[in-house]
C-alpha cells in the first residue's frame, strides 16, 4: 500500500501505536523513554506521506522503524556511557496527539488556500468533493489545490526536519531541526509561532 494521505497514517498510529509502544519499551526499558521514542516512529510514519512508496506489509514495516529507532537509541546511549534511568510509572502517554498537533504550525506556514483544503482532506478525512461545495470550487481545482498543497508541506517538512533513509529509501530517521522556529515554537509551548503566512520557509 501507499500512504497517500496524513489521514491514513493518523489510522494506522491508531491502529499499532499500544503494540509499538510495548515493543520499544521492552527494548529500552524506560517508560519515559518508550513514549518518546513512540513519538518519533510517528513522526516517521508522517515523513512517509505521499512519499509514492509502496509499503508491501504495514505491521512489518512498522515494527521495523520502531526496532530502528530503538536500536539507534540504544547505540548512542552505549556511546555516551549514560546509564538507561530507572523503569517508573508514567501516566498514560499524549504522544499521538502531541505528535498529530505538530503538523499545525507547518500548516499554517502555506497560503490559506493550500492550507485549508489540505487540512479539510488529509487531517479531517473530508471528502474532495464536500470540499469542493465547501470552499465553492470545482473539483478539478479543489484536487488541483490539494496536490499542490502537499507538495509544499513536503518541501517544509524536508527543510524543518532531519531525515535519513536506509538504502531503499525507507524513512529511519525523523526529527525538528534547530532552525525550523515553527515547531521549535510548538514544541517548548508557545503560542506564539514568530513564522507566519508572510514569511517563505526558507526563512524558518
Amino acid at each position: 500500500m501507499e500512504i497517500k494521505h496524513y489521514k491514513e497514517a493518523t489510522n494506522i498510529w491508531a491502529d499499532y501505536k499500544e503494540g509499538l509502544r510495548n515493543y520499544i519499551l521492552k527494548k529500552v526499558k524506560d517508560s519515559d523513554t518508550a513514549n518518546e521514542l513512540s513519538h518519533e516512529v510517528l513522526m516517521k510514519i508522517y515523513g512517509a506521506c505521499c512519499s509514492g512508496n509502496q509499503i508491501r506489509n504495514v505491521r512489518s514495516w512498522l515494527y521495523q522503524i520502531a526496532h530502528n529507532t530503538s536500536i539507534d537509541y540504544l547505540r548512542k546511549q552505549q556511546k555516551t556511557s549514560a546509564p538507561l534511568p530507572e523503569l517508573a510509572d508514567a501516566p498514560e502517554d499524549n504522544t499521538y496527539q502531541e505528535a498529530i498537533e505538530l503538523v499545525t504550525p507547518l500548516l499554517m506556514l502555506l497560503p490559506p488556500k493550500y492550507a485549508l483544503p489540505l487540512k479539510l482532506a488529509d487531517i479531517d478525512g473530508v471528502k474532495q468533493a464536500n470540499i469542493a461545495q465547501q470552499l465553492g470550487l470545482s473539483l478539478t481545482a479543489t484536487k488541483s489545490r490539494i496536490q499542490r498543497a502537499r507538495k509544499l508541506l513536503k518541501e517544509l517538512i524536508m527543510e524543518c526536519c532531519h531525515i535519513e533513509t536506509d538504502h531503499q529509501g525507507n524513512l529511519m530517521a525523523f526529527g525538528v531541526k534547530n532552525t525550523c522556529a515553527p515547531l521549535q515554537a510548538y514544541q517548548k509551548g508557545k503560542k506564539d509561532i514568530t513564522c507566519g503566512n508572510n514569511s517563505t520557509h526558507h526563512h524558518c
